[in-house]
């Protein structure tokens, strides 16, 4: 199962034409409705392989691209551990596999370039966020969206500070004891002993919080979403300190979370969250409306296409659950617009995103009511 990021989004869209296949769909996460995974996975790969028969393609080639694909459909195991949605990516030569905190709609394009515009969500600067829990005994880590959350494997990483400094004398070992999970606001754990043993308990765990920032790095790397520490009062300074992450949230979640489900750490973290993230869109709407009418903004498709390729978009509102499928030629800055997906068509709106972005622009992807215009994309130009 491969990991989002930025860089992974930046490649993918890089990709060379070719045959690709992007799939998505909303997973069932618990219980018996979990069953429904590997069925509605069977109804959209009957479309993949439905959209490969009307390409020109030669047998073989439709054979290739479909066998790796095959086999997940029956295996159990994999539909009883999802997220809220499941992203399939397949091209010629490449395959990934992403379970994001997203319920994404059901959909399946087959084309030459991936279809990445349910993605931005997760990886644009308008909903998406981490939580750290830590503890002297344990260490977890959520990516979250405002509905969502699902926790992050931490390899090469300290999970306890006995970890991080590897004890072998246990009276070395920093003496505590540890509250309840209900004790919020209290010190979930406290040290004993007084004037240098004091400085040395909070030297070490200041060591953890160093490794576990510096594991952070690589997780982090090339991301602006923001990160919420969940623990005990007195961790939350000394791991401002040791903390190297830009967009760490001043204020964190204060109690004990060994016990904390992830669910409920995204719960209390979210209100954190929330306002920066109004207050960059508010802002972006702000200068949307300031420019509206004046040749520095449009709403018209045809014209922010050529923009984006020129790198000349600043900022770009694109609808989430909207298509506008058609052509368009870098060369000649034609534009097509069709009814529906033909054979030779692409999501014209997936193709402004994505090329806002290539182009170093900041997209909001919302619901199609959030665009401050009456269309489902708008932007603001660079000049």
């Amino acid at each position: 199962m491969d990991r989002l990021s930025r860089r992974d989004l930046k490649s993918l869209m890089e990709h060379a034409p070719g045959t690709c296949i992007s799939l998505y769909m909303p997973t069932y996460r618990a219980g018996a409705e979990t069953r429904q995974n590997p069925i509605r996975y069977k109804n959209l790969l009957r479309q993949v392989e439905d959209h490969l028969q009307a390409a020109p393609l030669q047998s073989d080639e439709v054979r290739t691209l479909l066998e790796p694909l095959r086999p997940l459909a029956d295996d159990n195991d994999f539909w009883q551990h999802q997220s809220a949605g499941l992203a399939l990516l397949r091209g010629p030569d490449m395959s990934r596999l992403y379970r994001l905190p997203l319920a994404f709609e059901e959909l399946v394009v087959v084309g030459e370039h991936f279809h990445l515009k349910p993605l931005l969500p997760y990886l644009s600067d308008n909903g998406r966020f981490y939580v750290l829990a830590l503890s002297q005994n344990d260490l977890r880590m959520a990516q979250c969206t405002r509905y969502h959350a699902s926790e992050i494997v931490l390899d090469h990483m300290p999970r306890s500070l006995a970890e991080a400094l590897r004890y072998d004398d246990p009276e070395r070992q920093l003496q505590y004891h540890t509250g309840t999970p209900g004790d919020r606001g209290q010190r979930a754990a406290m040290y004993h002993g007084h004037g240098g043993r004091d400085d040395r308990a909070k030297d070490e765990i200041l060591e953890y919080f160093r490794q576990v920032d510096r594991g952070l790095r690589e997780i982090l790397r090339d991301e602006q979403a923001p990160l919420v520490v969940a623990g005990v009062d007195y961790l939350h300074p000394l791991y401002r300190e040791a903390n190297t992450y830009p967009h760490l949230v001043e204020t964190g979640i204060t109690g004990n979370p060994e016990q904390w489900r992830i669910e409920a750490l995204q719960e209390q973290a979210w209100p954190l969250v929330e306002p920066i993230f109004q207050k960059a869109q508010a802002e972006a709407r702000a200068q949307y409306e300031r420019y509206a009418g004046t040749g520095q903004a449009s709403y018209d498709l045809a014209s922010i296409l050529p923009a984006a390729y020129e790198g000349r978009v600043e900022t770009l509102f694109v609808a989430v659950g909207a298509q506008q499928w058609g052509r368009y030629d870098p060369a000649t800055q034609q534009v097509q617009m069709d009814e529906e997906a033909g054979a030779s068509s692409e999501d014209l709106l997936n193709l402004v995103a994505l090329q806002t972005l290539l182009n170093s622009g900041t997209v909001y992807a919302v619901e199609p009511d959030a665009i401050p215009a009456p269309s489902p994309v708008a932007a603001v130009f660079r000049y």
